[in-house]
C-alpha cells in the first residue's frame, strides 16, 4: 500500500516573543489537515521547536550563546534572517516543507521575509504582518511573497487576530497541499516561458 504524504507548512516565528501566536497558528494549520515544522528565529528563545533558535544561528555560522552575549538586536536579527534563509531553502529542496508561513511585527517580518526570499518563485510563502498596510516592497522585493495585514498588533490572540491567523493558516495549508501535489505527481506542467 502506498504511504500517503501529508503536506507540511514551515512555520517561522520568534518564539521568544510570539510563542502564543505561533502555537495558535500551528494548531490552526493542523486543524486544516497539514503538518507543521516549527522554525524558531527568536534570538533569546529556548523553545522546543523542530528547528531551534540555536539551529538557525548555526545555519548562519554563528553560536547562539555568543549572539546573546553580544546583546546587539540588529546583529542578532541579521544572523537569524541568514540562518532562517539557509534552513528554509534546505528544507524546501529536501521536500520537508511545502509552504512557509510567518506572522510578526516589523522585526519578525523582516527576518521571515528574508528567509522567504531564499525560496523559488512558485513555492508558497505567506506573511501575516503589521507592515502589510503600507509599502511592502522592502519585504517582498522581486518575489511572490503573499502578505496579509494583521489588522491588529501581533500580540496575543483576540477576536480579530484569531480570524486573521485562522484564515492565514487555512490559506497556507491549502497552498502547501497544492504545492505537494505538484511536486509529488509532477503536477500541471507549464510550458517554459521567456521574458523579452
Amino acid at each position: 500500500m502506498e504511504e500517503e504524504y501529508m503536506a507540511t507548512v514551515g512555520l517561522i516565528g520568534t518564539f521568544d516573543t510570539k510563542r502564543v501566536e505561533c502555537e495558535y497558528l500551528a494548531a490552526c494549520i493542523r486543524a486544516r489537515g497539514a503538518a507543521v515544522l516549527t522554525i524558531d528565529v527568536g534570538p533569546l528563545s529556548d523553545a522546543e521547536t523542530d528547528v531551534t533558535a540555536a539551529d538557525v544561528a548555526r545555519a548562519a555560522g554563528e553560536d547562539i550563546a555568543d549572539l546573546r552575549r553580544r546583546a546587539d538586536r540588529g546583529a542578532a536579527m541579521d544572523v537569524m534572517a541568514r540562518g532562517a534563509a539557509a534552513v528554509v531553502a534546505a528544507r524546501a529542496r529536501g521536500g520537508d516543507i511545502d509552504a512557509v508561513l510567518a506572522a510578526g511585527g516589523s522585526g519578525g517580518s523582516s527576518v521571515a521575509s528574508r528567509a522567504m526570499r531564499a525560496l523559488p518563485v512558485g513555492f508558497p510563502k505567506l506573511l501575516v504582518s503589521t507592515m502589510a498596510c503600507g509599502d511592502v516592497s522592502p519585504y517582498v522585493g522581486q518575489t511572490d511573497i503573499a502578505m496579509v495585514y494583521s489588522v491588529v498588533d501581533v500580540a496575543g490572540i483576540n477576536s480579530v487576530s484569531s480570524q486573521v491567523f485562522g484564515n492565514a493558516a487555512a490559506a497556507a495549508a491549502g497552498m502547501a497541499e497544492e504545492y505537494e501535489w505538484r511536486r509529488a505527481e509532477g503536477g500541471r506542467q507549464a510550458k517554459p516561458a521567456v521574458a523579452l
